[in-house]
């Protein structure tokens, strides 16, 4: 029983969180340090412009997430509440029509976006300077695009099943494996910014072959049947209700980098743009992080809200609130106090240095704030409490930073838009702290 999900329900919450949100953490980091890394290739290997033509790419990956987070992070959700009920067979259904969806999605999504692909980027902020870089790199992306939904929605009920040691060596494998092909495409074989994304399928396609073979072995507890490959309506319901909260979180991220690209495209330039897309790589591997702990949060909150066991419910949400506040403050004192030297990483070139640090330090102001806000989403989300996830995701994104982006810059320029983002920070942060206040309340009457 070592390798039992029913451990959740009995073992300390520390000694889980540990078990359980280390691998996460570990592969969370890894997956935001391969992000970072095609930045580093791409900014040392291709050049600025290339730059500028990645980051008008983030609105489409965000897309892209958003709608494998609707089928991967519910699919965890559901797996995770079905094992604490005992429930096998529900949870295999669950695993094979997180395959079925993935694939159906992923396919459509191919077709559309290749289709419209110019038109997308333009929109998306992309410049005559940037755009063909954008079109190279996205082109091979979505290509892939099939292959990166069924491995992202396989790590995620992964994780939720018991195994996040075998989650994380996935995204460990995908890592290493992305960096070889990144110096062998890029610098080998000068293939540029298109052998940045050839290496991220590649790389991806070795991992997806690892959790397709956890899955195929008769020693998995939850493993691919037979009877769970087929659409069931009320399995994709459950799946997509709860999915929901994580898709409008980056179907939101979306709009915003796209109104943050064009705010900074009307009143800066391409280097502005590419600055961004520095910055923002680099928040993303702490946010990651804090992914990380919410995803070993996750399977606990949900095992015990499912058994009924509420106290741990409330120990395991506060023990991932104190970690993930520790890490971002580790944010913000890199970013307030050693900006250049965290860009230089990514880009030797002065230009990028300059307009990214002042951007950062501005960024970064409220990131101590920002863990509580991300992991109370995240304890809505694991006991199924869409509705609220949902409607806190909406708030941060769309009822309060999009405001800020269109009437901030025609004020103060570039500067405008760098000071939306941690305004909305703080308004959110109050918003989490009242709707979270109600919910332990209701949690401890149940004790």
């Amino acid at each position: 029983m070592a390798n039992s999900p029913h451990t959740l329900g009995s073992d300390s919450i520390r000694s889980l969180l540990l078990r359980y949100a280390i691998p996460s953490i570990i592969g969370m980091t890894a997956m935001s340090l391969y992000n970072l890394m095609d930045s580093i290739f791409i900014g040392y290997g291709v050049g600025d412009k290339a730059l500028a033509g990645l980051a008008v790419t983030f609105p489409f990956m965000n897309l892209a997430a958003a709608f494998g987070a609707l089928v991967g992070v519910g699919a965890g959700a559901v797996v995770s509440v079905k094992l604490g009920q005992r429930d096998l067979r529900t949870a295999e259904l669950a695993l094979g029509n997180v395959v079925l969806l993935n694939v159906t999605i992923g396919s459509v999504f191919t077709i559309v976006s290749l289709l419209f692909l110019d038109g997308i980027l333009t929109f998306f902020g992309a410049s005559e300077v940037s755009l063909p870089y954008a079109r190279e790199y996205m082109q091979v992306i979505l290509l892939g695009n099939i292959v990166t939904h069924v491995y992202m929605g396989l790590n995620d009920v992964t994780r939720a099943s018991g195994y996040p040691q075998r989650a994380m060596a996935a995204t460990l494998t995908a890592v290493v494996i992305n960096a070889g092909f990144n110096s062998l495409f890029i610098f080998g074989l000068g293939m540029g910014i298109r052998g940045a994304a050839l290496g991220t399928i590649c790389a991806q396609s070795v991992a997806l072959a690892f959790l397709l073979v956890h899955y195929t072995r008769p020693q998995t507890y939850l493993r691919f049947r037979l009877h769970a490959f087929r659409y069931s309506l009320k399995m994709v319901r459950s799946i997509i209700g709860i999915g929901c909260s994580p898709f409008f979180i980056n179907l939101c991220a979306c709009m915003v980098v796209t109104l943050i690209n064009q705010g900074l495209m009307r009143y800066g330039n391409d280097h502005y743009v590419g600055a961004y897309g520095i910055n923002n790589r680099i928040l993303f591997i702490f946010i990651m992080i804090v992914m990380g702990l919410n995803q070993g949060m996750q399977p606990i909150v949900g095992y015990n809200y499912g058994a009924g066991q509420m106290r741990r419910v409330v120990r395991a949400y506060k023990a991932t609130v104190i970690c993930a506040t520790a890490v971002m403050t580790v944010c913000f004192v890199l970013c307030e106090f050693f900006p250049h030297l965290v860009i230089a990483m990514v880009t030797d070139n002065d230009t990028y240095r300059d307009i990214g640090s002042r951007g950062l330090r501005i960024m970064a102001a409220m990131t101590p704030l920002v863990g509580f806000q991300v992991v109370t989403v995240s304890l809505f989300q694991s006991i199924g409490k869409a509705h609220k996830a949902i409607f806190m995701s909406l708030s941060r994104q769309l009822l309060l930073l999009v405001p800020l982006l269109l009437t901030l810059p025609p004020h103060y320029g570039t500067d405008g838009v760098w000071i939306s983002l941690p305004v909305s920070d703080f308004l959110s942060v109050v918003l989490a702290t009242v709707l979270v206040t109600g919910q332990i309340r209701k949690l401890r009457k149940e004790y």
